[in-house]
Order: C-alpha cells, then sequence, then structure tokens
C-alpha cells in the first residue's frame, strides 16, 4: 500500500543546494548519531567528507552530554539493542533541551514488530525529520491520514526510492538523483540519513535541509559510480565526491521535479 499522495512541490535551486553545502563546510556541525554497528564507521567518514563531525558514544550515563553539545541528533534504529534502548530517550531529551534537531531513521521497521512498535513511540516524540523508504513507512502509518498528521505537526518526512519525496507541512520537493551502485553498498542509505541531519543544523527549513543534503549525497553516488568498477571502489569514490563537490557539479546533475 502506497501513502504517497500528488502534491505540488517546490524547485529545489542548484546554488541553494549548494549553499548549504558550503555551510556545512563552513561550520563543521558535530552530528551525534546513535546509529547501527554495521554503519557506524562509514557513517562517520561520510561526516567527514562533507565537513562535519561525528560522535557515536552510545553509554547513557553520557550520551546526554554527547547529544546536548552536538548540533544534531541522529537516531538509527537499525541495530536496535538494549544499550541503544537505553542511551535513545536519554539522547532525545538532551537534545531537545538544548534545541537541537532530532533525526528518526526507522530502519527495517516492516521485519519487527517489536522495533516498530518502538518506531511508533520514537515518532510520538514528534522528531523534526525522519527518513524512511516505502515498506518502512507502510509499517509505520496504517493510512495516508496517520502520514499527514504526523507532517501537520510539524515533522519532515524524506522518503527514499527510486523518486525521494520530502513531505512536509509548508512545502514538498521530488528529487530523482543516485544510482543504483549505491544500493550493493552496506550502509549507504543509513550514512545518508547522517548528512540529512548534519544539513538539518545549519538550515532552520527541515525540508530544505534533507531536500539539499539528500541532494548532495545521490549526486556523489551518481559522480562515484561514473569511476568505480564495482562496489568496493565506490566507498572511496564516494567519499571524495562528497569532499570536492562543487557548485557545477551539482548544476549539471540535480534532478528536481
Amino acid at each position: 500500500m502506497s501513502l504517497s499522495v500528488a502534491a505540488s512541490t517546490q524547485p529545489l535551486a542548484a546554488e541553494t543546494v549548494f549553499d548549504l553545502l558550503e555551510r556545512v563546510r563552513g561550520k563543521a556541525p558535530r552530528v551525534h548519531a546513535i546509529t547501527n554497528s554495521v554503519a557506524q564507521h562509514f557513517t562517520a567518514n561520510v561526516l567527514l567528507a562533507i565537513g562535519a563531525i561525528p560522535s557515536m558514544t552510545l553509554a547513557p550515563e553520557e550520551v546526554a552530554g554527547f547529544a546536548a553539545g552536538a548540533d544534531a541528533l541522529l537516531i538509527n534504529l537499525g541495530t536496535l539493542d538494549e544499550v541503544r534502548r537505553q542511551a535513545i530517550p536519554v539522547a532525545i531529551e538532551a537534545a531537545r533541551t538544548a534545541g537541537r534537531p532530532v533525526s528518526i531513521d526507522p530502519v527495517f521497521v516492516e521485519r519487527s514488530p517489536i522495533r516498530c512498535a518502538y518506531a511508533r513511540e520514537l515518532l510520538s516524540l514528534k522528531p523534526d525529520l525522519v527518513r524512511l523508504n516505502e515498506a518502512e513507512q507502510s509499517a509505520l502509518f496504517d493510512n495516508r491520514q496517520a502520514v499527514e498528521s504526523l507532517i501537520n505537526e510539524g515533522t519532515v518526512l524524506a522518503v527514499t526510492g527510486e523518486e525521494d519525496r520530502i513531505e512536509s507541512k509548508q512545502e514538498d520537493f521530488r528529487l530523482r538523483n543516485g544510482h543504483p551502485l549505491m544500493a550493493r553498498v552496506t550502509a549507504t542509505g543509513c550514512a545518508g540519513g547522517a548528512v540529512l541531519a548534519a544539513f538539518a543544523s545549519v538550515e532552520p527549513d527541515m525540508a530544505l535541509a534533507a531536500a539539499a543534503g539528500l541532494s548532495v549525497f545521490n549526486i556523489a553516488g551518481e559522480m562515484a559510480a561514473s569511476e568505480a568498477r564495482g562496489p568496493g571502489s565506490l566507498v572511496p569514490e564516494l567519499l571524495d565526491a562528497l569532499y570536492t563537490m562543487t557548485s557545477r557539479d551539482i548544476e549539471v546533475r540535480l534532478k528536481s521535479a
């Protein structure tokens, strides 16, 4: 069951995307990522490549300080063990108190009713941004009305797929960048979620931040795929593309409906 609807969309300008990328590079925001064990290393390198700074402690006794002192918080449910279950609500409360944007990536909720229920609890806290795919969205929401209810309460949804949809109360974006080879590298989507969190730390318009962050990551994927021989060489090419991306790279590749 698709929960998407036809929506009026906003154009996304290449110069705006590059401006936000330059803001990330200039500010060097710290993103505290409570992410899954498979994604930690790659996510940290992706954040460093765009100019951000990763921190990833899971210890419940110190995560509040890390989350409050960061510029954004990312919660990824890819490996939802007991330590992460304890750390996540502490981190969210600390980030909220400090006025930091909170992003949720409900990985694989369609495969675990327990995880899905936990993700719904997190959504009830009204995160600023949720990045998910169609299967995850269908598992979390019973109908379109439930999706719109969350959006109307201020949460922005970034729904990834063949066409990426950014849905918010004020504006929507439709994006079509990316390359199939990206799906052959584990944790690519998780690392992309961290890029969105970094962009959210420098742009208060969460929909615009998500659209720009997703575009930068997927354009880098296209650039990397054009040089890579396969998944193994895609990873270093992707990191280099994020690090060296220019306004011209974005201008010639950006695909926004």
